[in-house]
């Protein structure tokens, strides 16, 4: 989808600097492919959130068969959360609990897992995979393996009586957790991972510094935590409203509408959001549009 034009005067390959940070050595090769001259800034780093009791609530209250659905959001959270989960139980025991619950999935990364798994899947989202989507979903009817368990919420919302679990990843979704609780359902949230700054964080300072200097014609961002970090580290080198007034001189590519709402919130404008929410599509046709 592209929402306004920004024209490349010269013949030369695009600079192009992408924040991404757990596939950087894939996206400087997508930007090479396509000519561009790739600057990899990391902007994050994933952190696994030790002595994780929510998870192990969420397991008690699985194998209790106090859940109704449970939620994957990531497929890299999914995974996550099983390695912590083996330290409990073998995952054999762990599959056989999910599928006594209704279980959904945001898009195809954690649909992948679950395959992997071979473990069944009642209901996933659409593209573009927001929360937005998954709510759709869900407010399409979910199929329950079991009655709504009594509860003291209002009987006309359809989720009353419905305890659901969130795989969380990075920051919660807490739009689609107040449509949750609105229509009646208990939330479990079960975060995996937190997002931090690099440990190193000269590379991100030398980016914001060349991308205020004018050393950039693109910008490429892969998650709404990215935007988040960058700005933290352009406020420690006191050049926050610098980048950003400096971004408006560059071509922004996001991966798709919950990035691009961060952006916004930011203040940067979105030049292309792709066809599809992947990489290698925000790569092609964020270059191929300039």
């Amino acid at each position: 989808m592209t929402f306004d034009s920004v024209s490349n005067s010269s013949s030369r390959p695009l600079r192009v600097c992408s924040f991404e940070s757990r596939k950087q050595d894939e996206m400087r090769s997508l930007i090479e492919r396509h000519g561009g001259v790739p600057t990899i800034a990391a902007s994050m780093r994933e952190v696994p959130l030790e002595n994780n009791v929510a998870v192990f609530e969420f397991l008690d209250r699985l194998q209790s068969n106090d859940l109704d659905a449970v939620i994957f959001m990531t497929g890299v959270g999914a995974r996550a959360l099983l390695e912590v989960v083996e330290t409990k139980i073998d995952r054999a025991t762990f599959f056989d609990a999910l599928q006594r619950c209704c279980l959904v999935v945001r898009g195809p990364k954690p649909t992948a897992v679950l395959r992997e798994w071979s473990v069944r899947i009642d209901h996933r989202a659409s593209e573009p995979n927001t929360w937005r989507e998954l709510l759709s979903v869900i407010d399409s009817g979910l199929s329950f393996p079991k009655p709504a368990s009594k509860s003291n919420g209002p009987a006309d919302q359809p989720l009353t009586g419905r305890a659901i679990a969130i795989q969380e990843y990075g920051l919660p979704s807490a739009d689609l957790y107040s449509a949750l609780t609105a229509r009646g359902a208990s939330l479990l949230p079960v975060p995996v991972y937190r997002w931090e700054l690099p440990t190193d964080t000269a590379p991100l300072e030398a980016a914001i510094r060349a991308c205020v200097a004018g050393e950039f014609d693109v910008l490429l961002f892969t998650s709404a935590q990215q935007i988040r970090n960058v700005l933290e580290i352009a406020e420690r080198l006191n050049l926050r409203e610098s980048f950003l007034a400096a971004t408006q001189r560059y071509r922004i590519g996001s991966i798709g509408p919950t990035c691009s709402e961060a952006l916004r919130e930011a203040g940067l404008q979105i030049n292309l959001e792709p066809s599809h929410p992947h990489m290698g599509h925000l790569v092609r046709e964020t270059l191929a549009s300039h």
